[in-house]
């Protein structure tokens, strides 16, 4: 258990994969990071990790840059994914500045290897990062176009073997529809694997989640704007939507 360990919570997970997009790092910008909201979501992360969670993160582009929407305007697919995957590092860069500035030790590891910014992915040397405690936020995806950052974190959560996955997002959970555009917006408690990809409900792409199935990894969906929220989700606490079997 990491040094200062609270045991005013117990939780039952020992390692787990946070999962948030990089447009959660705007705060209410239009574009790049918002470094008050980068601090917040960094506190939320120490605060897991006293309980002796491992954690590990993956993170979005998307306030940067995003590969499709490049390609949509012409550009070549392939060359629009890596810019986007660079966009990972500089949001995974911004993070680990933010959490060792409150004293927690990170290591940013990417799949495209760049030694002068960043550890190149080692899956064995990811591991030992967790088991000292370390906070690891795996960026530039899977290092291949094509591949979103969904499926990038549920590859990396099963190669780390997390006990689950879970996606701070802007809503509490997973609706059958947009909740900021209908008000009739219904809430899952709980869903299948099989019922987001039939429903095309928005959680993950589909490979993302079919991966998630075939290795039965559990997806916590929760809102990433509640303070506190990531903890409470651990300790059985909130408002959530879990996906799984």
């Amino acid at each position: 258990m990491p040094d200062g360990a609270s045991t005013d919570k117990k939780t039952s997970f020992k390692r787990v994969l946070l999962k948030i997009s990089g447009e959660a790092l705007m705060g209410d910008q239009g574009f790049g990071l918002h470094p008050p909201t980068v601090e917040r979501i960094a506190r939320e992360i120490a605060s897991v990790q006293k309980l002796g969670v491992e954690v590990c993160l993956v993170i979005g582009g998307g306030n940067i840059f995003r590969g499709l929407q490049g390609s949509a305007q012409g550009m070549e697919r392939t060359t629009a994914d890596y810019m986007g995957m660079l966009a990972t590092v500089m949001n995974a860069l911004a993070m680990q500045s933010a959490l060792e500035a409150i004293g927690v030790f990170t290591r940013v590891v990417s799949a495209i290897p760049m030694d002068q910014v960043c550890e190149p992915y080692i899956r064995r040397r990811a591991v030992r990062h967790l088991e000292k405690g370390r906070v690891c936020i795996f960026a530039a995806g899977t290092g291949n176009p094509y591949f979103t950052t969904d499926t990038a974190a549920t590859l990396r959560a099963s190669e780390m073997s997390c006990q689950a996955i879970f996606k701070g997002t802007q809503v509490d959970g997973v609706y059958d529809k947009d909740p900021k555009k209908h008000a009739d917006a219904v809430r899952y408690e709980r869903v299948t694997y099989n019922e987001v990809l039939q429903k095309n409900l928005k959680v993950m792409d589909a490979s993302a989640i079919a991966l998630a199935r075939d290795n039965n990894l559990p997806i916590f969906v929760f809102s990433l704007d509640e303070p506190g929220g990531f903890a409470g989700i651990l300790c059985g606490e909130g408002t959530y939507t879990r996906v799984g079997n």
